[in-house]
């Protein structure tokens, strides 16, 4: 086979073979295929698009060209929730250990964040202690003894993946909804689980900014998973609006405790016991409400916190916090924000509120940006609510003061007000099988 030829083949808008679709791969990972070359293969792509058949088979040979976790100890309990990053998005704090308290096993890989989305590693990174990094035969212990084990993902996991996104990065072909199913789908079987829940988020926030592209996306990314062997629901949820009301990594973890203490965010809690619901089904079989039900009985016994405790502990991190929120990193300096006029918040541009939070130093622009761990935002109101001139907006919380008047500017462009309110939207607007 010759890359020339695939290149062509796909430019012409015809099927590649799972063959030469491994060839393909495994010529990338060894160096065969230069940069360039596949540069020229995903921009193809991204114009031709790929069919069902193709993207199952460019998924596996990406989870192939690298290590694939055993999961097969843990039989039908191992469940696996990946989110499409947005912002306020803190649900595996919360979701994990719920599913654990009600027999489900979270053996997650999870990452960093970039840009204005948060990384649920980063979160977890802000607990003090907490071990990120865990060696393959203690991170499966310690999932089958607690129920949870959360790390960083690896770059020995679908390394094809890895090298193909940092491609598509500078060459502007990320937004292909083929390969933006198969980088996700090929780290997701990687890892090894065999019942997947997605969180597919749209709106202003997320990487689909409209409902078509998140449904065409969660449809691929489960049809794959079917072809692969593996369980898999997508939800489609809303972004268009942070996810609670906290933005930036220690803040986010006192906000799910919080809700683990059976408080916090209406909409943060209903999430959670949704996508909670629907990995618990893929577990046990059943209805999605039912296992609702019962993940919601379990956040107000307090069972799902004392496993929350029993995680972090676990993985090295002080578990006091889940009394005593006081332990988690603050910030230097904070500045309120107030409301510039009255009316209705009719629209939060959320990208611009993830930005906000990046400026202050809760995120990072590279990877190797440092950053610091009690930086963010706490949102006082958001789309919907009404408000009068000079109500208290946002709090900014950051280490730099000299960083505050500028992330102050970028806050306040996020909302649009109006004199009426605005038509109310569903968190959850869809549920693929």
């Amino acid at each position: 086979m010759r890359i020339t030829d695939l290149i062509e083949k796909k430019k012409l808008g015809h099927a590649l073979s799972e063959k030469e679709i491994q060839y393909l791969i495994q010529a990338y990972v060894s160096g065969e295929i230069a940069d360039y070359q596949m540069s020229a293969f995903a921009m193809a792509v991204y114009f031709r698009g790929m069919e069902d058949k193709e993207t199952a088979s460019l998924t596996m040979a990406m989870a192939n060209s690298g290590h694939m976790l055993d999961l097969s100890c843990l039989g039908n309990r191992s469940v696996d929730k990946h989110s499409t990053g947005g912002v306020g998005d803190k649900t595996t704090l919360i979701i994990a250990p719920i599913v654990a308290s009600l027999g489900g096993c979270v053996a997650k890989m999870s990452g960093r964040g970039l840009g204005h989305t948060g990384g649920t590693i980063d979160k977890l990174a802000s607990i003090p202690g907490y071990k990120t990094s865990l060696k393959e035969e203690t991170f499966i212990r310690q999932a089958e003894a607690q129920g949870v084990s959360v790390v960083q993902a690896g770059g020995v996991f679908a390394p094809a993946d890895s090298k193909l996104y940092a491609l598509r990065d500078v060459t502007a072909t990320v937004d292909s909804i083929p390969l933006i199913a198969s980088s996700v789908m090929s780290k997701k079987i990687a890892a090894g689980a065999k019942n997947i829940v997605l969180d597919v988020k749209t709106g202003s926030g997320a990487l689909m900014k409209t409902l078509e592209d998140s449904r065409i996306l969660a449809q691929a990314m489960v049809s794959i998973g079917k072809s692969c062997g593996r369980n898999v629901t997508a939800m489609i949820t809303d972004m268009d609006t942070p996810l609670g009301n906290a933005v930036g990594n220690a803040l986010e973890v006192e906000e799910a405790i919080i809700v683990l203490q059976g408080q916090g965010p209406r909409d943060l809690r209903d999430l959670c016991l949704r996508l909670a619901g629907e990995m618990l089904a893929l577990v046990h079989g059943g209805d999605g409400a039912y296992w609702e039900k019962e993940a919601a009985a379990s956040l107000s016994s307090g069972k799902a916190l004392q496993y929350f405790r029993d995680w972090i502990r676990a993985q090295g991190g002080d578990d006091r916090i889940a009394e005593n929120i006081s332990l988690l990193p603050h910030a230097r300096y904070k500045r309120e924000i107030y409301a510039p006029r009255s009316g209705y918040i009719f629209h939060t541009d959320t990208q611009k509120i993830g930005l906000t939070s990046l400026l202050l130093g809760a995120g990072r622009n590279k990877k190797e940006d440092v950053i610091h761990m009690g930086s963010g935002i706490l949102l006082k109101a958001k789309r919907g609510d009404h408000v009068l001139q000079g109500d208290l907006l946002a709090t900014l919380y950051t280490e730099d003061s000299d960083l505050l008047i500028a992330a102050k500017e970028e806050l306040l462009a996020a909302y649009v007000y109006a004199d009426t309110p605005p038509k109310a939207v569903p968190l959850i607007y869809d549920v693929i099988r």
